[in-house]
């Protein structure tokens, strides 16, 4: 059975008064609109909801019985159009991100702070995962948005990139016979190198440009984290791949330096991800109004 919520609403609003005048006044309609409602409506349903008298109108037992319900019934619905419109404004609701801990520790966080002090009435809910698993997260709905590393090839996903990033290698002054030197990639290749697990993103980027160069690198140590390159590198474990961007501490300071290639790997971006075909919620769409566009 399918009745049109006005119904209810004008339903509601005589048992509650008492009086088709008071509930057209109310209301904003005419006392005849009001009757033809509650006539209506007790034609759909197949039951006298109220005894008419001179002093107005008092429920019967049906309509008592339906009064409970529909005024319970649209004070939820009531109750979430307010918090629909709070969230519209800001003043409720969640922004949940996925992203790696390089990305949240020398990108993101700034733009958390920034959302933070905004819209503090936003709940942030910021996971730590791989680009793949930050990706997974988003298509099972479990996230709002994700931030991966690119390229990627995901049809269901709309991308946006946030930063360009330069991946290179670095080394402490353990291998300063390296400095001013223009290496080949067959000699980086035979250098003890520090790279991230195979399973990232950004390691098959670099893995899959030195391929294409006939050379396939063999790092002799794999990491997780993007700073334990820089600290394995500080401390002369060998010659880590990172990213220049998130680096610039360790490069200017002059504890790491950068080793310059003849076919130094290209650029990249970092991107952020959403469910394409799929409107962002309000937080999310306010966030990503935060971040700077990048052609």
């Amino acid at each position: 059975m399918f009745i049109n919520l006005e119904l209810y609403r004008v339903f509601r609003e005589v048992a509650g008064s008492g009086s088709f005048s008071q509930a057209a006044r109310s209301l904003f309609i005419t006392q005849s609109a009001v009757s033809q409602s509650v006539q209506q409506l007790e034609r759909q349903l197949g039951r006298k909801l109220f005894t008419r008298s001179r002093r107005g109108v008092t429920l019967t037992p049906e309509g008592t019985m339906l009064y409970e319900h529909v005024s319970s019934a649209l004070s939820i619905i009531a109750s979430g159009e307010e918090k629909l419109e709070r969230m519209r404004h800001l003043q409720a609701g969640e922004l949940s991100i996925g992203a790696g801990d390089t990305i949240s520790e020398h990108y993101l966080l700034p733009y958390l702070e920034q959302f933070h002090n905004l819209y503090p009435e936003i709940r942030l809910k910021v996971i730590n995962r791989t680009s793949g698993q930050a990706l997974a997260l988003l298509k099972s709905g479990s996230i709002d948005l994700a931030f991966a590393n690119l390229p990627l090839d995901e049809p269901d996903i709309t991308v946006r990139k946030c930063m360009e990033v330069n991946d290179v290698f670095v080394a402490s002054d353990k291998f300063s016979h390296f400095k001013g030197r223009t290496l080949e990639s067959w000699e980086l290749a035979q250098c003890h190198l520090i790279m991230l697990e195979r399973l990232s993103n950004s390691r098959r980027f670099v893995d899959n440009f030195f391929l294409q160069n006939g050379v396939q690198l063999e790092p002799e140590i794999e990491l997780g984290a993007h700073d334990l390159l820089l600290e394995f590198a500080r401390i002369g474990l060998g010659i880590s791949c990172v990213i220049e961007e998130f680096s610039t501490e360790y490069l200017q300071s002059g504890e790491l330096f950068l080793l310059k290639l003849k076919k130094p790997v290209p650029p990249r971006s970092i991107g952020l991800c959403s469910l394409a075909g799929v409107s962002p919620s309000f937080a999310a769409e306010r966030f990503m109004q935060l971040l700077p566009a990048v052609p």
